[in-house]
């Protein structure tokens, strides 16, 4: 019921919009062609009076001035600009109205009052700013609020930035280059390095010769062939359609997409080698208020009809749904101990995909090598099946 009430004001909202950006292309057009028209004149105007100083010539430039004067008045562009103008404003005053009554300006009324560390909101504001590239601003920060330490990643995202805008360039030097010094560092399931080696491969293959992109495949995607065969092989049977991979059956190799995700991947790898979330903790949590927020704004209006003041409540009466990219969990809880996970007692994987705790496990097996079952499953698993998760 409430979705669908929503709906029907989002529409409204929607019809509002779409009848003033019609207004808004109308007076465009009317306005380039009174514009036009009194352009016109003056050019032809113009005109007459260069050649009334022809000698021989018995033109007056005041007719010519008069007349383009008649002209002018004839048209009457004041009038038929202002009329355009005057619906424009009458549907944007229209649309304002209708934002105004499906939206709650005072957002004040869906938030308490809570005491934040300044010095840890304006690191989180600084590495957002830094995360997006916004260098200049996140600069001006640090120096108004004199916390010059928050800048310890700043030449970290320059590089990561100087990478990504070189890949924009398809330039995958800077890229390879940081890859190949943090290879010990890099997940040793990560398929970055051979993601970009080809990419360079498919690059030479068709704005240079087959030897030149064989050569290059010999030096470094053989190295690399072993724990990626599959993917290798594709690459190699690309030789066969060089100058025309693009009627290949490997044309997808070659689509731009896969520059757009591999940028994507390498912000990501890069912001986990520095301990960074690949979406910064600021951006998160203000795609979450925005999702929670009309919730709280529906809750606040029926509160205060009820005469209660929501803010003093030490829990939200009602739940506040959030999709599955908002849910993270900061700490394991061993479901059959009830223990909190830590370094000394980290949570275990079980080839079944439960999860349990280090001593949990331990005490199932009786700290034997014998199997032990699952407590929720019938699969049994052995001490050294399970792997650690992370602490």
């Amino acid at each position: 019921m409430i979705c669908t009430r929503y709906t029907m004001e989002l529409v409204k909202v929607k019809d509002a919009f779409e009848r003033a950006v019609k207004k808004q292309k109308l007076s465009i057009s009317k306005s380039e062609e009174v514009i036009d028209q009194v352009g016109q004149e003056i050019e032809q105007a113009l005109a007459h009076i260069q050649s009334s100083h022809d000698p021989g010539s018995c033109i007056d430039s005041k007719v010519i001035l008069a007349d383009l004067k008649t002209k002018l008045n004839a048209l009457t562009p004041h009038e038929k600009l202002e009329g355009p103008q005057k619906e424009l404003n009458g549907n944007l005053s229209k649309y304002q109205k209708v934002l105004e009554k499906v939206f709650i300006p005072d957002l004040s009324k869906a938030y308490r009052n809570v005491d934040f560390d300044v010095h840890t909101l304006n690191e989180v504001i600084v590495n957002h700013l830094y995360n997006e590239g916004q260098f200049d601003i996140a600069d001006c920060l640090v120096s108004e609020a004199g916390k010059p330490e928050v800048t310890a990643l700043r030449l970290q995202f320059i590089e990561m930035h100087r990478i990504l805008e070189a890949m924009k360039s398809r330039n995958l030097e800077p890229a390879l280059s940081w890859v190949c010094a943090n290879r010990e560092r890099l997940d040793s399931g990560s398929s970055l390095e051979l993601k970009l080696r080809g990419l360079q491969y498919l690059n030479i293959l068709q704005n240079r010769s087959q030897q030149d992109a064989l050569c290059y495949a010999r030096t470094y995607l053989a190295p690399l062939a072993s724990p990626h065969m599959t993917e290798v092989q594709k690459l190699m049977g690309c030789l066969v359609w060089a100058g025309k991979l693009e009627k290949s059956p490997y044309s997808e190799l070659i689509s731009p997409t896969h520059w757009e995700k591999l940028a994507v991947e390498l912000n990501h790898e890069f912001c986990a080698l520095l301990g960074q979330s690949r979406k910064s903790p600021l951006s998160v949590a203000i795609a979450a208020g925005v999702d929670g927020l009309p919730t709280l704004l529906k809750l606040a209006h029926v509160m205060a009809a009820k005469k209660q003041e929501w803010q003093s409540m030490k829990q939200l009466p009602v739940p506040v749904e959030l999709g599955k990219e908002f849910q993270f969990h900061s700490v394991f809880v061993c479901p059959v101990s009830r223990d909190q996970g830590n370094e000394e007692n980290p949570p275990m994987l079980l080839p079944c995909g439960h999860v349990l705790c280090k001593q949990s496990i331990h005490k199932l097996s009786k700290n034997s090598t014998r199997a032990f079952k699952c407590p929720y499953c019938p699969f049994d698993a052995t001490v050294s099946q399970c792997k650690q998760l992370y602490f």
